[in-house]
């Protein structure tokens, strides 16, 4: 079972980038996802979360910036991100709450491996 992210990459201020992260193995359910970002120096911080039912939450400094949404049939959550900010220079990780096929059925919570967003000109 993992989370695989990508879409990171380097984008001046006012671009756009859209990462992807996809759930794999043997899951059956995928439950909370959302994206986290550590900035340089800093400690890791939630970026935007959606629940299964499509509950979404943003984080103030990306609200109307970016948006998160998932393919449950695909079992992917993407975070398009517009007019990005130098501040937004993160390395960004997606998290999920998977139901793991058992026995027992269990969920248990995965982080991604995370991509780099350098926003610079």
């Amino acid at each position: 079972v993992q989370l695989q992210a990508s879409g990171g990459g380097l984008v001046q201020p006012g671009g756009s980038l859209r990462l992807s992260c996809a759930a794999s193995g043997s899951i059956f359910s995928v439950n909370n996802m959302a994206w986290y970002r550590q900035c340089p120096g800093k400690q890791r911080e939630l970026v935007a979360s959606i629940g299964q039912t499509g509950t979404i939450n943003y984080d103030d400094s990306v609200r109307g910036r970016f948006t998160i949404s998932r393919d449950n049939a695909k079992n992917t959550v993407y975070l398009q991100m517009n007019s990005l900010k130098p501040e937004d220079t993160a390395v960004y990780y997606c998290n999920a709450d998977l139901w793991v096929v058992g026995p027992p059925r269990s969920m248990r919570n995965y982080w991604g491996q995370g991509t780099l967003v350098t926003v610079s000109s």
